[in-house]
This record gives structure tokens, sequence and C-alpha cells, in this order.
């Protein structure tokens, strides 16, 4: 696909999936490869692209006779990272970062608690590394660079963990990480205490002390608990 085409199918997928998420196109609507084209000014071929992702999606059916129809939410790909950002942008954002947040809290103490115990000596490595990128991207308030930190250490835990199907949550993880990520003099004001708490997790794993482990990340996960 050139590169022009790559930008249209961009703009299309993200002004029909978005579309969906804030309802514009609502459960049961009906549409046309045509009517999209015509609406968009995209070409056939990339209107035909961006549906067929939002029927891999769950998000649209396609039928000879019935055209496309929208599905009800039930039906979507909710672990789907680009089904996420759409959520995060749309008036759903607080219901998505809440989910996000329970979520995690199942899925990620866990995984720390069982890579204290499975841990490899390259796994304790590869987080310390992940760790100390992760301080010096907070001294240089670089916010990619802490992101991708954050995002690699996230990951080695949950491969450590020893589950394969704990690594396949790994990109939902990144988008409740992206939301996270320091921005403005405030938010890096407190990226040393989250410094701190990684740092603390990577000596419980390595430690193989699988309770602190878990809490730890209970509290990165949740720093501010409902009381």
């Amino acid at each position: 696909m050139a590169a022009t085409d790559g930008a249209a199918f961009r703009r299309v997928l993200d002004l029909l999936g978005a579309g969906i998420v804030d309802g514009s196109l609502a459960a049961g609507a009906s549409d046309t490869v045509d009517a999209i084209v015509a609406r968009t000014g995209a070409s056939r071929p990339v209107v035909r692209e961006a549906t067929r992702v939002l029927v891999a999606l769950g998000m649209l059916s396609a039928g000879r006779r019935v055209g496309l129809r929208v599905r009800p939410r039930a039906d979507w790909d909710l672990l789907d990272p680009q089904l996420i950002r759409w959520r995060l942008a749309s008036g759903d954002r607080a219901a998505q970062l809440e989910e996000l947040l329970g979520l995690r809290l199942a899925v990620e103490p866990e995984a720390a608690r069982r890579a204290s115990v499975r841990r490899t000596d390259a796994d304790v490595a590869a987080l310390r590394e992940a760790t100390a990128a992760l301080a010096d991207a907070t001294r240089a308030r670089d916010r990619d660079a802490f992101l991708a930190a954050d995002s690699r250490l996230h990951g080695v835990l949950l491969a450590a963990a020893g589950n394969a199907m704990l690594v396949r949550l790994g990109a939902v993880i990144d988008e409740a990480l992206r939301e996270r990520t320091p921005a403005g003099r405030m938010h890096w004001s407190c990226a040393a205490a989250d410094v701190a708490e990684h740092e603390a997790l990577v000596a419980a794993v390595a430690a193989g002390d699988a309770a602190e482990a878990e809490a730890v990340m209970r509290r990165i996960v949740d720093p501010d608990p409902p009381r």
C-alpha cells in the first residue's frame, strides 16, 4: 500500500472506528462501501480494507444482501489496542480507564508473584536494565524514553511469569502505560517515586519474594486505591 493510501486508510479506519465507539454510527445501523466512499472521498480499496479491519474487530458485520451493519458493543474485541485508543478518545474514556485499571489489577500483581519464583538471571538483568532506563528517562524528562522503558519492564515481567497468555495482554497494558506516562512539571515531579517503586519491584522479583513483588506491583498499578 502506497504511503498516501496508508494515510487514507488510517483516516477512514479512525473515522469509522471512532464513529462506532461514540455512537455516531449506532448499533444496528446499516452502511455500504459506496456510501462510505462518497462520505470520505477515499477509494473503494481503501474503504474495503478499513471495513475488513472493523469486521475483524467485531464492530461491523458484512453480508452480500445486507451490506455493512454496526454490531453491538458486546461483540467488539475490547482487548484490541486501537479499539482501546478510540474509546480513550471518546466520551467513554472514564469507563475505559476504569476497565484498564481493573484488568491490570487482576493480571499484573499475579504476574509479579509468578515471576518472582520463575525468573531467570537473564530476566532479572533485563528488568534491571529497564529500570535503569526508566530512571535515566525521568532525569532527562524524556516522555518517549520513559514509556519505552516502562513498556519494556512490564513486558519482561509478564514473560518472566511463564504464562504465554499473560504475554498476549502486553499490548493492552502498553495502552494503559501510555496514559500514565508523565507529562508536565507536576507529573515529572512524581515520577521519581514511581521509579523507586519499580526498583523495589525488581528487587523483590530478584530476591524471590513473591508476596512483596505482588504487593509492590499492586501499588504501581493503583497508587491511590479507594479507602
